[in-house]
């Protein structure tokens, strides 16, 4: 399956928030291509996913006493698991160009 998104920031907007927990929910159960432009301008286009048994945990030793630093959480972007750089990566709503699910 394939969505072209015209982004929006306005949550309010129930389309937005359809296409938003659709995403979610394609990630979560298997693999998606999404194509969005980065920062810089350039397009990018990442294989990725958030089920857990497609993310490769790597242990890291703790250090005692120190604290686990927990990542922020944000309204405009989503952090994945990409399957290429097997890495934490994230893109921002608004600049998701294509969406298509893998499998």
């Amino acid at each position: 399956m394939t969505t072209e998104c015209s982004p929006t920031t306005n949550w309010q907007d129930p389309e937005w928030n359809t296409f938003h927990t659709w995403i979610e929910g394609v990630l979560k159960t298997t693999i998606a291509t999404v194509t969005f432009t980065k920062k810089d301008g350039t397009e990018r286009v990442m294989k990725c996913t958030l089920e857990p048994s497609l993310v490769i945990h790597e242990s890291k030793s703790i250090v005692e006493g120190v604290e686990k630093k927990e990542r922020k959480q944000s309204d405009d972007a989503m952090a994945v698991y990409d399957l290429e750089n097997n890495a934490w990566k994230s893109f921002r709503w608004a600049s998701v160009i294509n969406v298509e699910s893998v499998i």
